[in-house]
């Protein structure tokens, strides 16, 4: 069945060639938008039309709605999809494609708004009795009442903004002497950040797991999830490493946590698809937030379930029922995905943004990548450093995270620095294969150990890849590089 004749990709990189790639499986043609960055993307190349946007900045292209909603609709596009980041979380753009008669592939616009205020969503899921963080209930208003709070629940706290998302304007506080500058400094965050000052305070859990669960829900009253995802690998808040499902996850706890979870959409009438996440710990888990898009880790979840998540998207917002109940789905294997981005690793993970002057993508048995690069690509500094997503699949999870080491070392991207050596670290850390991880994992000593033993590996990479590709000075430099992170990490 076709559920459209033409679908606009309100985003760029891998995930518009994602979404494209679904619509090309479905018979649907496809609309590319651009702005002057990315007049040679691979997007362009791979839509069936595509249309200039605005300047690189996003505020003048990918964020512009006037111009995009107006391409949608002299292109013919009967709907828009937003993928993730930009668009894909506001309201008043799904709103307005409802307006103007262009299907927004997503939820409503109001669960959008509901689900975007922290404090809203919070106090919903509250009354529908899925767990939260004790903290306060409203926006800070009054400091004395914000002590009075963190005393009662307890340091240390984290202050949050209750708009926006990706860990800005997040505080943690240690004590009662830090709180009125921490409250001041994120409100000043948050109101430059996303226009909205409100801030509020929750128990801040010291070494808690991110767990989310992926839900589908349609327009006609059904809903199921597509089981778990482990997230807690991060740095600045911002996921590097994901899994599926969560390497600590028991029967007893998954029908706990997907209760939660599908109580969430219930609660919130969700359509489409979306992500309910969690903060665990000690047995205990509370609802943190909903994302109301795609998420960038669907990748693994469509490994172990095998549903294409994108396919899905596009048939609910044409009116179809799921095609299917809890009971038809069911975890196969394990999966991994690591996040590589434009970043040097070594030097305080600054954005290296630059033209890639060679690239060998890793390939095989359950491996997949994601990606809007290419050898000759230019990556342009004005947007998400974020490049590629390589997945590995296997049956169990040891398995998954030796082919996912198999192919971190076929990955060669020379040009731009990435972080391809801290998946490498990460893969090869004794406490990631036990399963020991939390969201303050990067900052241990066995990564620095693993890293160690990733300076010896890439001196002997690099040679080889001299030969070929003439990089033989590279070896000298990374090895350079290597040393001086490893001494700032032990000062």
């Amino acid at each position: 069945m076709k559920f459209f004749d033409k679908i606009l990709i309100a985003n760029r990189g891998e995930i518009a060639i994602r979404v494209m790639r679904a619509c090309r499986e479905l018979d649907i043609e496809t609309v590319a938008i651009y702005s002057s960055a990315d007049t040679n993307s691979l997007h362009v190349k791979y839509a069936d039309e595509a249309f200039p946007v605005g300047e690189a900045h996003p505020s003048k292209s990918y964020l512009n709605i006037e111009r995009i909603i107006d391409i949608a609709k002299k292109s013919g596009a009967e709907a828009v999809h937003p993928g993730y980041g930009f668009l894909a979380e506001n309201y008043r753009f799904a709103k307005i494609c409802q307006d103007e008669g262009v299907i927004f592939i997503g939820p409503r616009s109001k669960t959008i708004q509901a689900m975007g205020s922290k404090i809203d969503s919070k106090k919903m899921m509250k009354d529908a009795g899925v767990p939260v963080l004790p903290g306060t209930d409203d926006g800070v208003r009054d400091i004395e009442d914000a002590k009075k709070v963190a005393f009662e629940i307890g340091y240390p706290v984290i202050v949050k903004a209750s708009a926006g998302g990706g860990g800005i304007g997040m505080q943690i506080v240690n004590d009662e002497p830090a709180l009125e500058e921490a409250i001041t400094a994120s409100m000043r965050i948050a109101k430059s950040a996303f226009g909205d000052a409100t801030v509020f305070i929750e128990k801040y859990l010291v070494k808690p797991r991110h767990i989310e669960f992926q839900v589908l829900a349609d327009e006609h009253g059904h809903a199921v999830h597509l089981y778990d995802r482990e997230c807690s690998i991060q740095r600045r808040h911002q996921k590097l490493v994901e899994e599926a499902p969560s390497p600590i996850m028991t029967p007893e706890l998954r029908e706990r946590m997907s209760s939660a979870a599908l109580k969430v959409a219930e609660a919130s009438a969700y359509s489409n698809a979306g992500s309910v996440e969690f903060l665990y710990s000690n047995d205990n888990f509370y609802f943190m937030e909903m994302n109301t898009r795609l998420q960038v880790e669907h990748t693994i979840t469509e490994f172990i379930t095998g549903i294409d998540l994108v396919r899905q998207q596009i048939a609910i917002a044409a009116g179809e029922s799921l095609p299917f109940d809890q009971s038809d789905i069911s975890i196969r294997g394990h999966a991994i995905e690591c996040r590589i981005n434009a970043e040097d690793p070594f030097n305080n993970f600054s954005a290296d943004p630059g033209k890639i002057s060679r690239y060998r993508s890793p390939g095989g048995p359950g491996i997949r990548v994601d990606s809007g690069i290419h050898m000759g690509y230019m990556i342009p500094p004005n947007y998400d450093s974020m490049i590629a997503k390589l997945c590995a699949w296997d049956s169990t999870r040891i398995e998954a995270i030796k082919r996912m080491r198999r192919a971190i070392s076929e990955y060669i991207i020379l040009g731009v620095q990435t972080t391809l050596p801290l998946h490498y670290a990460i893969m090869n850390s004794p406490q990631f294969i036990e399963g020991n991880t939390h969201t303050h994992f990067l900052q241990e000593e066995h990564i620095i150990k693993t890293l160690e033993r990733y300076k010896r590996d890439e001196e002997a990479r690099m040679q080889t890849l001299a030969g070929s590709f003439g990089q033989g000075k590279k070896v000298a430099a990374i090895t350079a590089a290597v040393n001086v992170y490893l001494q700032h990490q032990k000062e």
